[in-house]
């Protein structure tokens, strides 16, 4: 028997990689996950010896309420009735807002209350940021006032020319007293064990989210800290798409010499202290610390805002029991009345949102929606370009950025609703990754946002129909290859 094996060392290879397929198969079918992302794991493990294993490895595990993330799930409920009882609207007064401006979107509101207790917030001072420079300026400003903490979480921190800016201004105030604590993705970040020492030097805590081996071979590995959280003071907050880093400033230290056309929203009032909770909840996660939650009064301060703009903040991950986000949007779109305008870098909707997009447009909402012509991945690109088709059918209108890398992810309802955060529209945001929105429900910030839409079509082409039917056989295989992906992308 050993010597048939070492004489036949490949099929053996072979016969055990089925072996564990097979069982993998059984668990996948067993987890009663999404159908097309069990179909496209089951294809890869079955028709790519040794390759499908990792492809499921990475990709296919389903991890939510998992014993990774069951910590961290112990005090949650603790932890937001007691921040959710310093906000100035109680949830229990929310219907007394059914006869205002909230009347159209009550039910996204009480969608959120029932999933994640994320409470509505009304005296909030809102600041649309666009592209890197113009959140960096407000940024330096908002870190060199600060005068009790500094709490961040970010995707990409990278310590190259705009990196080092951000962090010699954070060790600049960890100098002068002022508690800095990060958090930052193993996958999605570069920081030199150099820096690290400076930073650890100078006071600031900082730590890793579930930290991987050999990260730059594992860019699209799965739950990953999606999320760009920036909070001062506990009155300001920063949410959006744009990462620390060179590649989202259009300046002569973007190497790339592409343009990066990007979203970010300034928050100054109550939504910040949802905000704070989320980061809470991470930073005792990465901490590992499974004793009772220590709040601190200086967290949570008193807010004396006189604007009156609405806010929400959803949140979603492999640890929320619902996905907050995808249900927020799907209700968004369900419940327009006359437009609905969406700015991703990704578009690989799944069903519900698929559906509800092409049903909207059916019933005459007008339904624009503007992706990158390039972008930064050839599989996403190609899995996206496969919806154009069902969509322009719908009379959905579909716009190719060409000026450069378009990452912002917003989208903007009847002119009355938005959302700006890190949620793209495809699978990885709505199911796998840690994300956070805005929603925003103010006519005037969706008035701004529509402007800007405005702006952007004049660096677009509109796909058409007629043209986009008669593409060549080799692209549509493409996009239907990669299809097969996109529960995986």
């Amino acid at each position: 028997m050993i010597n048939w094996i070492t004489d036949n060392w490949f099929i053996s290879l072979l016969i055990v990689n089925y072996i564990v397929a097979i069982t993998a198969a059984f668990f996948l079918i067993r987890s009663n996950q999404n159908p097309r992302k069990t179909v496209s794991s089951l294809l890869f493990l079955i028709a790519l010896p040794f390759l499908g294993l990792g492809i499921y490895y990475f990709f296919g595990l389903e991890y939510r309420k998992s014993k990774i993330f069951k910590r961290k799930d112990l005090n949650a409920n603790e932890l937001i009735h007691s921040w959710n009882k310093r906000l100035h609207i109680s949830n229990d007064d929310l219907d007394k807002y059914e006869e205002t401006f909230l009347i159209d979107r009550l039910k996204m509101v009480k969608l959120l209350r029932h999933n994640q207790a994320a409470p509505l917030t009304l005296r909030n001072n809102l600041k649309v940021l666009i592209n890197g420079r113009s959140k960096f300026d407000q940024l330096f400003e908002d870190i060199n006032n600060a005068t009790h903490h500094i709490h961040l979480e970010y995707f990409i921190i990278t310590d190259d020319h705009m990196g080092t800016q951000v962090i010699d201004s954070l060790i600049e105030a960890a100098e002068r007293g002022i508690e800095v604590k990060i958090i930052y993705d193993s996958v999605g970040s570069d920081i030199s064990r150099t820096t690290k020492n400076r930073m650890t030097q100078a006071g600031i805590e900082h730590e890793a989210f579930m930290p991987v081996l050999f990260s730059k071979f594992t860019r699209k590995a799965n739950y990953r800290n999606h999320r760009k959280i920036f909070i001062i003071d506990g009155t300001i907050g920063y949410i959006g798409g744009i990462n620390i880093s060179d590649d989202y400033v259009n300046e002569p230290i973007n190497h790339s010499g592409t343009y990066w056309r990007d979203t970010h929203l300034r928050i100054q009032g109550h939504a910040v202290k949802s905000l704070q909770a989320q980061w809470m909840l991470n930073w005792f996660f990465v901490r590992r610390q499974e004793d009772q939650y220590d709040i601190l009064e200086n967290y949570f301060p008193e807010i004396d805002i006189p604007e009156n703009k609405a806010v929400q903040i959803a949140a979603s991950g492999p640890d929320t029991d619902w996905a907050n986000i995808m249900e927020a949007l799907f209700i968004a779109i369900n419940t327009a009345e006359k437009s609905v305008y969406i700015t991703t870098p990704y578009f690989i909707p799944n069903e519900a949102i698929l559906t509800s997009l092409k049903s909207a447009a059916r019933s005459g909402v007008e339904i624009h929606i503007m992706v990158p012509k390039k972008g930064d991945s050839w599989a996403a690109r190609y899995a996206s370009r496969s919806y154009f088709e069902e969509l322009l059918e719908s009379g959905i209108y579909v716009h190719w950025y060409n000026r450069g890398m378009l990452h912002a992810k917003t989208m903007v309802v009847d002119g009355l609703f938005s959302t700006i955060g890190t949620s793209n529209m495809d699978y990885r945001s709505f199911d796998i990754n840690f994300e956070i929105n805005a929603l925003i429900y103010d006519e005037d910030i969706s008035s701004e946002l529509n402007d800007q839409f405005q702006k952007d079509l004049e660096y677009c082409e509109e796909v058409l129909a007629d043209l986009w039917l008669k593409r060549d056989k080799l692209n549509k295989f493409k996009e239907s290859f990669c299809r097969l992906w996109a529960p995986l992308l």
